[in-house]
Order: C-alpha cells, then sequence, then structure tokens
C-alpha cells in the first residue's frame, strides 16, 4: 500500500507539473511567464536526465516540460500574432477613418467672371475647368457679375460648361445679362443675389444697335437648346432674345425679358437667392466641411487676355503698318521699324500661346513683308510682288485670330477666337484708318520736327522747302543732280540746287553720291546712280 500510495503522490505530481504550464498559457499576459518557468524547468530536468540523477518520474516530468516548452514558443508566437493583428486592425480603422474623412470634405472650384465676355473670359474659364477637372473636384462656381460681350465668345464658355463631367453652379452677383444669361443658363443650377437680374440677351453691335434678324435667330437657338439641356423652360429663354415672344403671366409681346431674383426663382430659372459664397453652398447641399480653390489669375495671363482683345489687335496692326510706312520713307534702320517690330511681336506672340496664330500663319505673314520688300527696294512701281505680299499679310493677320483648322475655317463648334467676319473687320479697319490717315497727314507728319527727331539720321538741307513734283515744276529726263540723304530706297536728292523726294530705282544710295532722274512716279523723283 505504501508503495501505491507512492506511486499515487509522484503520479499527481507528474500530472500538475503536465497541466500547469498549458493553464499558464492560456492567461494573455501570464503566459509568458509560464512558458519561461517551463523552458528553466525543462532545461533543468534535461540536465537531471544527462546526469542520471533524475529518475523514471524525473525523466517524465522532463519530457512534459519539453512539450510546455513546446506549447509555450507556440503560444508566444500566438500571442505575437494576436498583437499584429490588433496592430493591423487598428491600422484598418485609421484608414477608414482617413477615406471617410476625405470624402466628406467637399472641393469646390471658383472661377470668377467679372468682366466683358471677351477673348479673355473664355481663356480664364477654360483654363479654371481644365484645372478643376484635373483636381477632380466636386463642384465649380462660377461667380457672374458681366453686361455681356461678344457671342461667340459666350456660345465657347456654355458649350465647355455643358461638356464638363463636373457640376457646375452659376452665382450671379448683380448681373448676368446678354452673353452672361447664357453663361448662366448653361450651369446646372443657378442663385442670384437679391438685387441681381438675367436676360437682357437680344443681340446687339458696339453701338447698341440690334443686328438683323440671322443673328437673332442664332441666339435664339442656342438659348433654347441651352435651357431644355439643364431641364429649365426654353420658350422663357427664347423670350430674352426676342421681344416678340409673349408667355402670359411671364413677358408681354413688345419686351425684352429680364429677370429679377424673384421671378427668376418663381420660373425655374433660379434655386435661391445667396448674398454670398457661403449662402451659395449651403442652398446647394454642400455642408462644413468643405475646400474652396479659388483659380489664381496670373500677370501673364492678365496680359494675355489684354493683347487679345479685339480692339487692341486693331491698335497693333495699326502700328505694324504705320511703322513700316514710316520706315520705308525715312532712310535708315530707326524707330519706326522698331515700332512695328514689337507691334509684330505683341500681336502674333499671345496668339501664338493661344493656339490660334500657327506657325504657317506667321510665316506666312513674313513671306508677305519680304514680298513687298521686294516690291519696294528692287523692282520699281507696283507689281505682282507688292500685290501678292499685302495679300499674304492681311491673310496672315485674320487667319490667326480665327480658330481654324488649317484651311478649314468651318468650325464644328464655337472654338476660341474670333469668328471669321469679326476678325476681317478687325483687321481691314485700321488698314483703312491707317491708309486715310496716310493719304491726309503722311506728307505733313514726314516733314515735322518731332518725327525727323525720331527717324533722321541726315536730316534734309534747310535752304530751300523742298517741292514736290508735278506740273508747276517739270524736271527733264536725265537729268543728274547729288544725294543729299541717304536713299534706302526713299530719300532727298538736289536737282540744280533746289531739293526733291526721291526714290532709288535699285537698292540703296548712299549720301553723296552723283545721280540721274530716270522716271517720275507722282511727286516723286524715281533716280539711279552714274556709274563713272
Amino acid at each position: 500500500m505504501t508503495n501505491a500510495k507512492q506511486i499515487l503522490f509522484y503520479g499527481c505530481v507528474v500530472l500538475g507539473l503536465w497541466v500547469m504550464p498549458g493553464l499558464s498559457n492560456a492567461v494573455g499576459v501570464k503566459t509568458g511567464l509560464g512558458n519561461a518557468v517551463g523552458v528553466k524547468t525543462g532545461l533543468g530536468n534535461a540536465a537531471g536526465v544527462k546526469t542520471g540523477q533524475g529518475n523514471a518520474a524525473g525523466v517524465k516530468t522532463g519530457q512534459g516540460n519539453a512539450a510546455g516548452v513546446k506549447a509555450g514558443l507556440g503560444n508566444a508566437a500566438g500571442v505575437k500574432a494576436g498583437l499584429g493583428n490588433a496592430a493591423g486592425f487598428m491600422n484598418g480603422l485609421h484608414a477608414e477613418a482617413s477615406k471617410t474623412s476625405s470624402a466628406d470634405t467637399s472641393r469646390v472650384y471658383l472661377i470668377e467672371i467679372l468682366e466683358e465676355i471677351a477673348p479673355g473670359a473664355w481663356r480664364t474659364v477654360q483654363n479654371g475647368i481644365k484645372e478643376a477637372e484635373d483636381l477632380q473636384v466636386d463642384w465649380v462656381v462660377l461667380r457672374i457679375n458681366t453686361y455681356g460681350g461678344q457671342v461667340d465668345v459666350a456660345d465657347s464658355i456654355r458649350t465647355r460648361l455643358l461638356n464638363t463631367p463636373l457640376r457646375t453652379i452659376a452665382f450671379i452677383d448683380n448681373n448676368a445679362a446678354s452673353a452672361g444669361a447664357l453663361i448662366s443658363i448653361a450651369c446646372d443650377s443657378i442663385y442670384m443675389r437679391q438685387s441681381a437680374s438675367m436676360g437682357a440677351a437680344t443681340v446687339v453691335n458696339q453701338t447698341g444697335e440690334v443686328v438683323p434678324d440671322k443673328y437673332q435667330s442664332y441666339m435664339r437657338a442656342i438659348m433654347r437648346a441651352t435651357a431644355s439641356t439643364n431641364g429649365r423652360n426654353p420658350r422663357i429663354a427664347e423670350a430674352m432674345v426676342d421681344p416678340s415672344v409673349s408667355i402670359p403671366g411671364v413677358i408681354d409681346s413688345g419686351k425684352v425679358l429680364t429677370f429679377t431674383s424673384d421671378e427668376a426663382i418663381a420660373n425655374g430659372f433660379c434655386e435661391g437667392k445667396a448674398e454670398r459664397l457661403e449662402d451659395v453652398l449651403r442652398l446647394a447641399g454642400i455642408n462644413q466641411p468643405y475646400r474652396i480653390v479659388k483659380q489664381e489669375i496670373t500677370s501673364t495671363d492678365r496680359v494675355i487676355s489684354w493683347l487679345i482683345h479685339p480692339a487692341v489687335s486693331s491698335i497693333l496692326i495699326l502700328l505694324i503698318l504705320g511703322g513700316l510706312y514710316f520706315e520705308l520713307q525715312s532712310p535708315g534702320i530707326g524707330f519706326p521699324l522698331a515700332v512695328s517690330v514689337g507691334a509684330a511681336l505683341l500681336y502674333f506672340a499671345p496668339l501664338y500661346l493661344e493656339g490660334l496664330a500657327a506657325n504657317w500663319e506667321i510665316l506666312l505673314f513674313l513671306a508677305g513683308i519680304i514680298l513687298l520688300a521686294v516690291e519696294i527696294f528692287i523692282l520699281p512701281g507696283f507689281g505682282v510682288a507688292g500685290a501678292t505680299g499685302i495679300v499674304l499679310i492681311v491673310f496672315a493677320l485674320v487667319s490667326s485670330l480665327v480658330g481654324n483648322n488649317g484651311f478649314d475655317y468651318e468650325l464644328p463648334e464655337a472654338g476660341s477666337g474670333l469668328g471669321l467676319m469679326q476678325a476681317m473687320v478687325v483687321v481691314m479697319l485700321p488698314i483703312v484708318l491707317a491708309f486715310t490717315a496716310l493719304v491726309v497727314w503722311g506728307q505733313n507728319l514726314l516733314d515735322t520736327q518731332a518725327f525727323r527727331r525720331l527717324v533722321r539720321t541726315d536730316p534734309p538741307p534747310s535752304t530751300q522747302t523742298a517741292p514736290a513734283l508735278g506740273a508747276e515744276s517739270p524736271l527733264a529726263i536725265g537729268i543728274e543732280g547729288v544725294a543729299l540723304t541717304d536713299l534706302r530706297p526713299v530719300g532727298r536728292v538736289s536737282f540744280d540746287g533746289v531739293n526733291y523726294e526721291a526714290r532709288a530705282r535699285f537698292g540703296y544710295i548712299e549720301k553723296g553720291e552723283r545721280v540721274r532722274l530716270v522716271d517720275q512716279e507722282r511727286l516723286t523723283a524715281l533716280v539711279e546712280i552714274i556709274v563713272a
């Protein structure tokens, strides 16, 4: 019995030593401690086996502890895995929270149209929408305060608005007249200040007179189409153009429709009244948090927008032609040529940057200048070279203003640039003005002291006034004289002590050279150098 009791006692001890590591491993934090004890016990028992000091129970105990060691290591790995999973779970929560926060923040892109609807406004809107699309914003808000402008530019803007996948809002800050009304209707939503108005889209010329009906017909059509696209009454949009349209309760016949904010809301052309941009966003359902990205207009953009204005283009053309004329009337390369070259650069550079002036159009302009110079300097009179040069110059100037595709001027939509007829007016008007001014004041301007200080390096002798050739002062063909100034190709010569305006027949003639009269061109003597 004693031996049986001893065996039973030692069996319970062995069983307890085998169970304890497993129990300690089941407890999270105590697992490491339990396994550490198990490791030490196992090492001790292993030593006991090697030295022969351990008995059979000790061997079993060592084996049990060895199993406990393995269990402890496995549990330690489990703990690490659990910690890793916990960390991954927390990272997932942070990622989801970040994504949710980003998704909840709406981004709004603000474009301001606070000017006449001209090529500069088209450039602003075009660049703004492109940047908004690149940024993948949620909304585009156009703050509009304009009395209108060019129909073709407004059509370009409204087409771009209709084609963008972004949601658009028009905030009418006081005025959206004429072309401004078209742009507003092209937006998905419209909000107006209490004092704002929208409408009066009848097409007029620069003097305010109503243009022929074919222009009105086009404007009526795009107003109807735009309103219909955005779910608004096309008949009301047409009434903003055509005074003959009568809508009971809205507008009587004979009047052009213009809405106040309350009237626009009542007729479905405005979603609400707002005094500030924040009010617009709130009414549109864009709640905080949101981020507003305002379009940045650089100084370069402002200069380009100013230079491509039709009025500025006309002035630059006037300077180009005037500079060429006065340079040809004066010897040497001086101020008029510098003005002409500078005006040409200011004319073509912004159009080239805008993608309107192509390389071949600029080359045509230069070819026209060269042909005109050949006609003047090499081939006296006015012939094929001169006429071709003028045609090329005018064609290049007109074509650079139009958003054409090569020689195709029938655009699929109202794109950038002016219409063909408007471009011709912009170019031809300064040409006519320049020609008229030169005929009336050209000779007097050449003889002024101010002009001579700018362009003449060798003023003509002042002892005698230079008469014009004509019936009162006939000169015999073949008469010889001397060049008083350089003839490049125009200058002054002296025949029998009298000064005359003269032109070199071939090339240039330097001051002091002996010359011979070979012909008379209107009021100018045509001379050639006398070869000794």
